[in-house]
């Protein structure tokens, strides 16, 4: 096995970051080392590598980020009985403690003590990364390494989803970015009524029709909260998720809202938000708050989902990159005309030119 490996790292507390030769990670008894396939990149990795508010208070630096990703286990601890090398697996990003009141009550994904993989510790930028043992999620053989890495995400959305009763309600999903394209297709999958898609970006809508969207909204060009009354009888939707953080959008979710709605909240605020009680208050409004995935019932729900086929995701995905070509994934990304992006991790040298890059044609809007 090499003893050095590349890996993308938050060196500096600034914008940016730098590809580098670093040495292969030793595992501890209860770890595994896992041969990284494909990672994709999240919102919160565009939140690193801009290094906004939210980066600066939370981020270790010097670190490897990225948090979904697949892969092969290359060597195991010597504790490690659940997890065999040669396995593919992909894994749980939130390592907890186990002993706290949230982790022995069924609440893991808030424990008080939470690390976080690529935020905190070291994640999947890289040729090779360490895992918990307790934290591998197994995949199978025949499942994509491209696909696998977006369960982690995929997650996300189907808490967000599910946190309520959704067979057969109106649903509206305000943000039409990675996470909000997959809680699209989750809806659907999972008995929703009519589905309507907001968001500013006409490519980001178009990703959202082909997702199953019936409605898509630009809240740019018309005001969102009268739009979804238009598209719901004049009721509200039953169901609002919200995935922006933008306090504008979170405000017209309230206001768009049915009486005895469920608002599911999984977008990340940069600044504060004034909400009218009075919304949730007399409408009889039900709030939750969305953070990761549920340690590990969400895992197994996405599972079932995506085992049954009646969810695809290949069509989120519309670029492919090797790590050496960061720089254009992360513009990419931030321009918003792409679905998922993801790193094959093929063997590359620091800024060399050879690299493996694919474009997906665009939806039409």
């Amino acid at each position: 096995m090499e003893k050095t490996m590349l890996g993308l790292v938050k060196e500096k507390r600034e914008p940016g970051a730098v590809l580098k030769e670093l040495p292969v990670p030793v595992i501890h008894d209860d770890e595994v080392l896992v041969r990284i396939k494909a990672s994709s990149i999240c919102g919160t990795d565009v939140h690193i590598y801009n290094w906004d508010a939210w980066a600066a208070q939370t981020v270790v630096t010097p670190n490897v980020f990225g948090h979904e990703f697949a892969g092969i286990v290359e060597d195991i601890g010597a504790h490690v009985t659940n997890v065999n090398i040669g396995d593919h697996i992909s894994a749980e990003g939130h390592i907890v403690c186990g002993y706290c009141k949230h982790c022995r009550t069924g609440h893991a994904h808030v424990c008080l003590n939470t690390r976080s993989f690529g935020i905190t510790v070291p994640g999947c930028f890289a040729t090779y990364a360490v895992v918990k043992a307790s934290n591998v999620i197994h995949n199978e053989p025949d499942m994509p390494f491209e696909i696998a890495c977006l369960q982690d995400p995929l997650g996300n959305a189907v808490q967000t989803v599910l946190a309520g009763d959704i067979v057969g309600k109106s649903v509206v999903v305000i943000g039409s970015g990675l996470i909000g394209l997959m809680s699209i297709a989750v809806a659907k999958a999972c008995g929703a009524g009519k589905v309507i898609a907001a968001d500013i970006n006409s490519y980001r809508l178009g990703m959202a029709h082909k997702m199953g969207a019936d409605i898509v909204i630009n809240s740019a060009s018309e005001k969102l909260s009268t739009a979804i009354y238009e598209h719901t009888k004049g009721e509200g939707a039953e169901i609002v998720l919200e995935m922006t953080g933008n306090p504008g959008a979170i405000q017209e979710g309230f206001q768009a809202a049915a009486k005895a709605a469920r608002i599911s909240l999984l977008g990340i605020p940069t600044e504060k938000v004034a909400l009218d009680m009075g919304q949730i208050i007399f409408k009889g409004i039900r709030v939750e708050g969305i953070t990761g995935r549920r340690m590990y019932d969400t895992w197994y729900q996405m599972k079932g989902l995506l085992a049954r086929g009646t969810l695809q995701l290949d069509s989120l995905i519309t670029h492919t990159f090797t790590l050496d070509r960061y720089k254009e994934a992360f513009e990419l990304m931030q321009s918003g005309n792409c679905g998922k992006i993801i790193f094959v991790h093929e063997p590359v040298k620091n800024n060399s030119k050879e690299h493996y890059s694919e474009s997906c044609p665009s939806p039409i809007v």
